[in-house]
């Protein structure tokens, strides 16, 4: 009946499953997706061979049409019945989440598809890769087949799927950028990339910036390009968007602002003395008067 387990032998392989002899005359179908906890389907053959004996739960059962379904990932335990005590979550409970090392499988140009053990997959999003290099596919970071490094960030029992992140297992080193990268600091970079609306530029540690066209203006009036290393002001910096604005012509143009403000006082300061001679001059010929 269904749930028994049986015992047989295989008969007949195909791609799509096993047909296994349970009794003579009385055959069952183990369909490769019956074969592994995995979503990762193979070919039946990479699990078993014509003449194996073979341990199996019976699924379904028709008398009538002399059918049955037998299955072998049943004799192991769903990997995500306990889901949520295997892999702790890093979140307010679990400050750190469970760290783990996964299988690459897949790619797609939001993130990386990974296998963590025989049923349970995640998928690592793009953007948790790496807290500073921007990624525009999952390629440029990891190949299908290696092993990654991974943390859990969310369980999603229902649709058996965990939320992953590589960049995780480090300190977020924009906490430190704050600083380093403070608004008015000025920084030496690459331009590595330039497009219409500006080009970015390659900063110490991995970092990346970007600069408009106006703020790639050289002080000789020409246009910065691509391979050139110069110095850069930081206009702006957001941490929550792990955004760097530059500007290499703000230097000069900040330099010649502050010239030009040390030449009004420098003035200001030679005129004062002249104007508080004045009531001196002013005074001496009443001085004279009075006296006289």
């Amino acid at each position: 009946k269904v749930g028994d387990k049986v015992k047989g032998k295989v008969v007949v392989m195909a791609d799509y499953g096993a047909f296994v002899e349970i009794a003579p005359g009385v055959e069952g179908l183990i369909h490769v997706s019956e074969m592994s906890w995995s979503q990762h389907l193979r070919s039946a053959q990479d699990f078993m061979k014509v003449g194996d004996e073979v341990e199996a739960v019976v699924l379904t059962l028709d008398r009538e049409d002399r059918k049955m379904s037998l299955g072998i990932k049943q004799l192991k335990n769903d990997p995500w019945e306990n889901i949520e005590t295997k892999y702790a979550v890093g979140e307010q409970k679990y400050p750190v989440g469970t760290r783990c090392v996964a299988k690459v499988r897949n790619f797609t140009n939001f993130g990386v598809f990974v296998e963590i053990e025989e049923g349970v997959d995640g998928l690592i999003h793009i953007s948790d890769l790496s807290w500073t290099k921007k990624i525009k596919h999952p390629s440029e970071f990891t190949q299908i087949g290696a092993d990654i490094d991974v943390e859990v960030l969310a369980i999603d029992k229902e649709n058996r799927r965990l939320s992953l992140g590589h960049k995780q297992l480090e300190e977020n080193p924009w906490d430190a950028f704050e600083t380093e990268f403070a608004v008015g600091s000025i920084h030496e970079g690459t331009i590595s990339e330039v497009f219409d609306k500006g080009a970015v530029v390659a900063l110490e540690h991995g970092v990346e910036g970007f600069a408009t066209p106006k703020h790639l203006v050289k002080e000789d009036g020409t246009q910065a390009k691509a391979g050139e290393t110069l110095q850069f002001k930081v206009i702006e910096f957001n941490k929550d968007s792990k955004r760097i604005i530059l500007s290499h012509s703000r230097i000069f143009e900040d330099e010649a602002r502050a010239e030009k403000e040390a030449e009004r006082k420098a003035k200001r300061a030679t005129r004062a003395p002249k104007a508080e001679e004045a009531p001196a001059a002013l005074n001496a010929p009443l001085e004279k008067t009075t006296l006289g």
